[in-house]
């Protein structure tokens, strides 16, 4: 297979399928399952650019999330039935509502489920972080929301430049035999990183304005308002279809509304790319080994969910009664289906390649 990068897009649709598949379950073990796939994959293809060397990042922030979830749950107290396991001196704030208490097993397995699920679907995003580069991504997006996509991407990018101006201060560090680690080198790289920022602020500032963005063709009035009601009422279409589609009770409010919204939102976005005018140069190309990438993550997702009614209460465990989470064979292979991008994918060129 001929060495290439991948285009962005497939690397984050395949991610955000994964997510939707985390948000599905409770289950410890399947989304431990995912993160461990997300990680075999980010593993295997990603590069040495900066936005690569933060999936570690998210890694942390998950676990700070499942901590405080669990620190949460403690916090609040629990009720005095299940199986206590500690109980805290009670501190009374307001009729019904103190804290503290008693603490029982099913209070902190909850907890801990909410805050693993959670923390899996930062995971995920993580993993697309890690995986596309988001300045890549930036020419794919419509010109309507070439601003707003301008403006994501530079969020997205300020995890992994912390943590390479992070990396590129300690070195510097070490090399003066100064310390790296502890807390009083903390105040040896805080500086040294804002400053570090500040100066990328400042070029990523004039060179927008060196390319002339913001500049914006002109439009009549009656033509602003068409595009804006359009793209208005299909996100809003696409938000009330998206809700019937979960909720199912009702026919018209499910895929009808959705498409409408969809296509409703999709004549805004062409309309509002005609007063952006920009060229993309060497487009990523959209081959097969992409649409393998989000065919295997879409297809996990929608595996999982199709899985869920043969045998729905293993994605939930239950805790009350409290039981031991069991994982059913036909969920673990429908989440298996995602890990194939780290086979199909094409390999990164020698240039990228981590070392």
């Amino acid at each position: 297979m001929r060495s290439r990068t991948l285009h962005p897009g497939a690397w984050w649709a395949w991610a955000l399928a994964l997510a939707v598949a985390a948000s599905r379950t409770t289950n410890p073990l399947l989304l431990g399952l995912i993160i461990a796939v997300a990680g075999f994959v980010v593993a295997n293809r990603r590069s040495d650019a900066p936005w690569a060397l933060a999936f570690r990042l998210y890694a942390y922030v998950g676990a700070l999330i499942v901590a405080s979830r669990v620190v949460f749950r403690i916090l609040i107290g629990g009720e005095d039935g299940g199986h206590v396991l500690f109980t805290l001196p009670r501190i009374p704030l307001t009729t019904g509502l103190s804290l503290l208490g008693p603490t029982s097993a099913e209070e902190l397995l909850g907890g801990f489920y909410d805050g693993l699920r959670l923390a899996t679907m930062v995971v995920c995003v993580g993993a697309a972080n890690a995986l596309a580069n988001p300045k890549r991504l930036l020419k794919a997006v419509p010109g309507a929301l070439y601003e707003v996509g301008t403006a994501v991407t530079v969020a997205l990018t300020v995890a992994p430049q912390l943590v390479e101006s992070v990396q590129r201060v300690r070195r510097a560090r070490r090399l003066r035999a100064g310390r790296t680690r502890g807390v009083r080198a903390v105040k040896g790289i805080v500086v040294p990183v804002l400053a570090d920022a500040m100066d990328r602020s400042l070029r990523l500032a004039a060179a927008m304005d060196s390319r002339g963005y913001g500049r914006r063709a002109y439009l009549s009035s009656r033509l602003r308002a068409l595009i804006a009601s359009c793209v208005l009422s299909g996100l809003v279409g696409v938000c009330v279809g998206v809700y019937g589609v979960l909720d199912g009770t009702s026919s018209w409010l499910g895929v009808p509304l959705l498409a409408a919204g969809l296509a409703v939102a999709v004549v805004g976005f062409v309309l509002g790319g005609r007063r952006v005018r920009r060229t993309a140069y060497r487009p990523d190309p959209w081959r097969w080994p992409e649409t393998l990438v989000v065919a295997a993550g879409v297809g996990a997702c929608v595996l999982l969910f199709v899985s869920a009614r043969v045998d729905p209460g293993r994605l939930f465990p239950s805790l009350s009664p409290l039981r031991w989470p069991e994982v059913s064979p036909v969920h673990a292979l429908s989440l298996l289906v995602a890990v194939l991008p780290a086979f199909v994918a094409p390999p990164l060129p020698s240039s990228e390649v981590v070392r």
